[in-house]
């Protein structure tokens, strides 16, 4: 299968879906990774960037696709701009499951991101898709004002016991990004979050994500 997972920002892919992009390319499917948007300092983007290539051999992304579009500046680009780069990597990979951010999140660019994406990802644009699920970022998804547009609601849990270490592993390749616990971006918090996930489906570690759009055939 072809798996596509979007970014908004470099280690959001690790936060909210690490060990899964992990086990998938484990099973032998092919894991492409869209990193949506870059931060105005040259230095700070390619540390960080360099960060985001060694993180993904890590968890065994095949390619990543950097759109370089501007940090917390995704609402106030024109909407068709957006989706024509996004719409250009969906049609390049056909994918057969995608993992967005919340729309929820703190941060726009999480939101202004599935919106492009959805719009993409619609059933006569990729006939082999298969699962649109949404995965929850630490720091952004349970720190933004809490209604009930907002909420996060898993309903689908994967088991990640067999790659939680690579998914730390991962994390830990995003040194300019990665903080001290308790801070939500710390290998403890995260670590923590995928013990409190495998919990709800007896499993020592899991991610959870809301599914969005499941087709059967």
């Amino acid at each position: 299968m072809n798996i596509l997972v979007f970014a908004p920002h470099d280690d959001d892919e690790v936060l909210g879906a690490g060990g899964v992009i992990a086990k998938y390319a484990d099973e032998g499917h092919d894991v492409y990774l869209c990193g949506v948007t870059s931060g105005p300092d040259p230095e700070e983007i390619e540390t960080i960037r360099s960060e985001a290539k060694t993180a993904h051999e890590v968890l065994g992304v095949k390619e990543a696709f950097f759109l370089h579009l501007p940090m917390i500046g995704l609402r106030h680009m024109e909407t068709s701009e957006i989706n024509a780069r996004i719409h250009d990597v969906v049609t390049r990979i056909n994918p057969e499951v995608v993992f967005l951010p919340h729309k929820g999140d703190m941060n726009f660019d999480h939101a202004e991101t599935t919106y492009a994406a959805m719009v993409a990802l619609r059933p006569f644009n990729v006939p082999a898709l298969r699962e649109i699920l949404v995965y929850e970022t630490l720091s952004e998804t349970e720190w933004n004002t809490p209604t009930v547009d907002n909420l996060f609601i898993p309903n689908v849990y994967i088991d990640i016991s067999s790659t939680i270490d690579r998914k730390l592993e991962a994390m830990e390749c995003y040194q300019s990004q990665l903080r001290i616990y308790p801070h939500p971006r710390s290998l403890e918090a995260i670590r923590a979050l995928s013990m409190v996930r495998g919990s709800t489906i007896c499993t020592e570690h899991a991610e959870s994500f809301m599914m969005i759009r499941s087709i059967r055939r």
